[in-house]
């Protein structure tokens, strides 16, 4: 097996993590060196890898923009070229990009104590090549689902049917879907994303969802932010925008939590402003659950509600009996008619990209470990992935964690350790769940994943605020990370 010289730092991944990880290692660690590992062929992870009609975030860019670099477009809402072209150039921007090593999957890392690295093995090319790459800090930033394939439940007399069957996350190229029937099963961000775009050429869509989800209108540009550009320094405007979009975010989710009633009424009330009061609201949006219980859906300027207004699109809330040569039968007995049925629904998670790990030869179980400051794992050394937030955008806690990483390694540097491990040697401490969410996706996964504890520093606590004093300002040396093996002559 061929090996790769020795790096500092081993980043896998080459998404919106990993190019911002690459950031701040060179802006924070600058003797550090470092390289990013990406199992395809191109940069931009998951804006690289959706393809699908309508493609966007459902966060705005002022906070899932990097803290380094400011999102200068008009729309804040971004469609997926818009942010795949602005972390490409971030990359190009500060060299990160040539940093990066394409087609390189990574499927195995070992940590050895002695050496106080770790042996990465990776699969290269289309051959699947075997190399060995050794680091002294692995950095994780592949996110957390099956980039391979996403989720299809079982669906019976799906081999009957005549027409074609489409997995967003894996949108053929030229698919001609103008004037055709076509059935969204689905009812997350991406059915939402998908509905609107389709309906635009489509003869007709249907959104088939077997339970409704909270869903709320907000602008694709934010007027404020425009008007802050254009009288403020680029950098200053946006980072009133940033905050102002952070602090409104986290009131939103506390007030969610505090009178949920109260915000369900709300965001029922923005529904039936849009569809008029004859729609049926109370089966097509209104959940069994509490808002924030799952994450909201966003559309913005409304263009869902535009779609089934217009009659271009109509929801279905029904549970799906079996797949026809002619399209899909419901339990209620109806059958929906479709040249096309997209399965929007859902994505497999998987834990540290699928890498398997072992610790001094002893395999490492992430499901039986605590996530330490939403990041690392108890007993597994020098080890970080990079993770964003459920109820606010992904890169708030993704810049965050970087920030840490970098402030731990110049910490160990300056004392001249080699190695830093999370301990829990606390016995009252009490295992949770690592993400206290009701979605599918998560429930299906969630004990494939580490545990989260019932006190800091191994809880989650989901809030930007409280995480930015802990992981910017707050000691490295909290007395649960174990620093040591020292450099010789320390």
């Amino acid at each position: 097996m061929q090996e790769e010289p020795h790096v500092d730092v081993l980043i896998v991944g080459a998404g919106l993590s990993g190019i911002g990880a690459g950031y701040h290692l060179q802006a924070n660690c600058p003797g550090r060196s470092y390289a990013i590992l990406e199992g395809r062929e191109r940069s931009g992870g998951t804006w690289d890898l959706f393809r699908y009609p309508g493609i966007r975030s459902d966060s705005d860019m002022y906070t899932l923009g990097y803290s380094f670099r400011p999102w200068t477009q008009a729309k804040s809402i971004a469609d997926g070229p818009s942010i795949l072209k602005y972390v490409r150039e971030t990359a190009q921007a500060h060299g990160i990009d040539r940093k990066i090593r394409f087609e390189h999957r990574v499927v195995r890392a070992s940590w050895s104590t002695p050496e106080a690295r770790w042996w990465v093995d990776v699969e290269r090319g289309p051959g699947r090549e075997r190399l060995r790459m050794s680091c002294n800090f692995l950095f994780m930033c592949s996110g957390y689902y099956n980039y391979t394939a996403g989720y299809t439940p079982e669906f019976a007399g799906a081999a009957d049917y005549t027409g074609r069957i489409v997995h967003p996350q894996h949108w053929p190229d030229g698919l001609d879907y103008a004037g055709k029937r076509v059935v969204v099963i689905g009812s997350g961000a991406t059915a939402m994303t998908l509905v609107p775009a389709l309906a635009k050429t489509a003869a007709h869509v249907t959104l088939l969802q077997r339970s409704p989800t909270y869903v709320v209108s907000r602008p694709a540009e934010d007027p404020l932010a425009n008007r802050l550009r254009r009288l403020l320094p680029a950098r200053m405007a946006y980072g009133i925008t940033r905050w102002k979009n952070v602090l409104l975010s986290m009131l939103f989710f506390r007030l969610a939590k505090r009178k949920p009633q109260s915000i369900k009424r709300m965001i029922l009330g923005g529904v039936r402003q849009a569809l008029g009061p004859d729609y049926d609201i109370a089966t097509h949006f209104t959940p069994r659950y509490n808002p924030w219980d799952q994450r909201l859906c966003l559309v913005p300027d409304g263009d869902l509600f535009a779609a089934l207004k217009a009659g271009r699109a109509s929801m279905v809330t029904d549970h799906i009996d079996r797949f026809t040569p002619r399209g899909i039968r419901l339990e209620s007995g109806r059958e929906l008619e479709a040249d096309l049925i997209v399965t929007a629904t859902g994505l497999d998670l998987q834990v540290l990209g699928g890498v398997a790990l072992d610790v001094d030869g002893v395999p490492v179980d992430p499901a039986a470990t605590f996530n330490y400051k939403g990041m690392m794992y108890s007993d597994v050394p020098n080890l970080a992935s990079s993770f964003g937030y459920t109820n606010a955008s992904w890169t708030l806690k993704c810049d965050l964690t970087c920030e840490y990483v970098c402030r731990l390694l110049n910490h160990m540097e300056r004392r001249g350790w080699r190695q830093c491990t999370p301990r829990n040697t606390d016995p009252a401490l009490v295992a949770e769940p690592w993400l206290d969410f009701s979605s599918g996706y998560v429930q299906r996964s969630i004990g494939k994943f580490p545990k989260q504890g019932s006190r800091a520093p191994w809880r989650l606590y989901q809030n930007y605020a409280r995480d930015l004093m802990s992981l910017r300002f707050g000691s490295v040396a909290d007395g649960v990370m174990e620093f040591s093996n020292p450099r010789r002559g320390v």
